[in-house]
């Protein structure tokens, strides 16, 4: 009897607001209960502060060993978000701008003060990243290799699970 193929993924939760207690994480629930519904098991989660080599470290060490790696945290557009920088780092790439994010991020600030230096950040990836819709917030996630890198607030995570909903190979 030939036995059927389990697909796996990780978790890595960033941020020191996670660790210092000042929020709590809703992430990993939600990620781990529409994984399920993908038919991917969550192998494992990580919670790590905002540290480069931290993020690092987890990336590398936790995408190696799962068919899927998520993140999420760390994607703002504040100096402090330094989540798709870590992953650049981890995948030997550099960062660029991704031309469609501007453009999306462009339009969602039209009527809301105009696109800053600051939310033009959240249109920074990985070189050769794709794009993980984002219909609650306007900037989207970011899909490189098998990472998957999400927000952290937790309604914004969902509205992109769900725009990957049946994109994945699984169950």
């Amino acid at each position: 009897m030939e036995q059927e193929r389990i697909w796996t993924a990780a978790l890595v939760v960033i941020g020191d607001e996670i660790l210092s207690g000042r929020t709590q994480d809703k992430n990993v629930a939600q990620l781990a209960s529409w994984l399920n519904v993908q038919g991917i098991r969550l192998a494992e989660v990580r919670v790590v502060a905002d540290k480069t080599a931290a993020i690092v470290e987890a990336v590398n060490t936790l995408r190696a060993r799962n068919d899927y790696l998520f993140t999420t945290g760390g994607i703002g557009p504040t100096h402090d978000d330094i989540t798709v920088d870590a992953i650049a780092e981890a995948l030997g790439v550099g960062v660029e701008h991704h031309p469609e994010a501007l453009a999306t991020l462009e339009r969602y600030y039209a009527t809301r003060g105009g696109l800053t230096e600051a939310r033009a950040r959240m249109a920074r990836v990985p070189a050769g990243a794709g794009l993980i819709p984002n219909r609650v917030s306007g900037a989207p996630g970011i899909q490189v290799e098998n990472i998957y890198i999400m927000a952290g607030v937790p309604h914004i995570t969902a509205g992109m699970l769900d725009a990957l909903t049946g994109t994945l190979e699984g169950g």
